[in-house]
């Protein structure tokens, strides 16, 4: 769980090492809660981001419990695949844009 109303620099590092443990102790796939980041701002982008970077290589993870806030500001900065849902310019995994043949170049 993320702590709130936004997360220090310091409970980033607590949470990365955390997070680190888990994956050692044999976890797969990681769920952290931000339900109680109620002021997100970059410090939260940060740890955020640093968990995500933590993660890479150890198995998934995905953040739940983001509130309007908190998921408008991962939008901005390029990281709202953190909540589990695609971007809104990239279409859905699995899903591919089709091409007919009078469509003229852009």
């Amino acid at each position: 769980m993320v702590p709130g109303p936004t997360p220090t620099a310091t409970d980033g590092a607590r949470l990365c090492a955390r997070l680190v443990r888990l994956y050692e102790g044999g976890a797969t796939a990681v769920e952290c809660d931000a339900g109680a980041v109620t002021a997100p701002d970059l410090a939260a982008v940060e740890a955020l981001a640093r968990l995500r970077l933590t993660a890479r290589g150890h198995g998934g993870f995905t953040v739940t419990g983001a509130d309007p806030a908190l998921r408008a500001l991962l939008d901005l900065v390029g990281l709202v695949e953190l909540l589990g849902e695609a971007e809104q310019r990239e279409p859905p995994r699995g899903v591919q844009e089709g091409v007919e043949p009078d469509d003229l170049a852009v």
